[in-house]
C-alpha cells in the first residue's frame, strides 16, 4: 500500500485548472508549473462550515512560516483562494467561502 500523499490535481481537477488560470493571469507561471506536483498532504482541520482549505507541504502546528513566505491572493469568480507560498513553493492553499470542492 502506497503512503504517497495523492495529487491535487487527480483528486480536484476542476479547481486545479481554475487555479492555473487565475496563476497566468497573474502572471504567476512559475506557481502555476507546480500544479501538476502538488500533493494533498492534509485539510484543514479548522472545522469552520466555509473553510476548503487544504496543505500541500508538511507544516508543524502554530508555527509561523518565518521567512520567505508570501500570499499570493487570486480573484477567483466566487469565494477566496490565496496560496501561501514559501521560498518559492506552494505549501497550502486557502479555499474559502466556496461550494465543496468536488473530486475524483
Amino acid at each position: 500500500m502506497s503512503t504517497e500523499h495523492p495529487l491535487v490535481g487527480e483528486e480536484f481537477p476542476e479547481l486545479v485548472a481554475e487555479l492555473a488560470a487565475l496563476l497566468a493571469a497573474e502572471g504567476e507561471g512559475a506557481l502555476a508549473e507546480q500544479l501538476p506536483g502538488l500533493r494533498l498532504v492534509a485539510k484543514c482541520g479548522c472545522g469552520d462550515d466555509f473553510c476548503r482549505s487544504f496543505a500541500t507541504a508538511v507544516h508543524p502546528p502554530g508555527t509561523p512560516y518565518g521567512p520567505g513566505h508570501r500570499c499570493v491572493p487570486l480573484l477567483p469568480a466566487r469565494g477566496m483562494l490565496v496560496l501561501d507560498v514559501v521560498d518559492g513553493r506552494i505549501v497550502y492553499v486557502e479555499v474559502l467561502d466556496r461550494p465543496p470542492l468536488r473530486g475524483t
